[in-house]
């Protein structure tokens, strides 16, 4: 950050923790011996550029991702324009999740879109609900988002998660920044 950045007040963005990804397959297991369930689903959301920059990372990742096993990768884009990169695995490995999104989020970040990341997900089931674990990359945190009908959160829930993995994973402490994402891939 040069002077004058400092002086009008302007910051440079942190470098996304995409290590702190593989802390999760632990949060999937403390999350299961309290009655969840880890889908096999997760996702990587980020702020797209205009034009087709980002067509030859996605062909990367399905490469990289469709090496081994029963893998599904899609791209889609949700009603507030941000693009969502979703990928399940029928055999719901959370470890292999956690490569999946790491190798997306990593492919992303080497082609220039670092700064467009937005956060990435991973998708449990309590109840026959959706559930869903976040990780924001401009804070290097996780929080939890559950989704109760409409556009209203269970956030008795949410802290009940946040108990859970707090141990596992590091946790966002300002509960204004556990935002919705509503339309998110596997959590709608």
């Amino acid at each position: 950050m040069g002077f004058l950045d400092a002086l009008f007040g302007r910051t440079t963005p942190p470098k996304a923790d995409l290590e702190v990804l593989f802390s999760v397959p632990q949060a999937a297991l403390s999350l299961e011996v309290q009655g969840f369930s880890f889908t096999g689903g997760g996702a990587v959301c980020y702020r797209d550029t205009e034009g087709a920059a980002d067509d030859a990372v996605i062909a990367e990742v399905k490469q990289v991702v469709a090496i081994d096993g029963d893998v599904t990768l899609d791209k889609t884009q949700d009603d507030y324009g941000f693009t969502w990169i979703s990928i399940e695995r029928a055999d719901g490995d959370a470890s292999a999740i956690a490569a999946d999104l790491h190798a997306v989020n990593s492919s992303l970040a080497d082609h220039g879109f670092d700064t467009a990341l937005l956060c990435s997900t991973f998708v449990f089931e309590h109840d026959g609900r959706p559930v869903g674990l976040v990780y924001l990359f401009k804070r290097g945190t996780f929080y939890p988002f559950v989704p109760a009908g409409g556009q209203r959160r269970d956030n008795a829930l949410e802290l009940q998660m946040r108990g859970i993995v707090e141990g596992d994973v590091p946790i966002e402490s300002d509960l204004t920044r556990w935002l919705a994402i509503w339309g998110a891939p596997g959590l709608g």
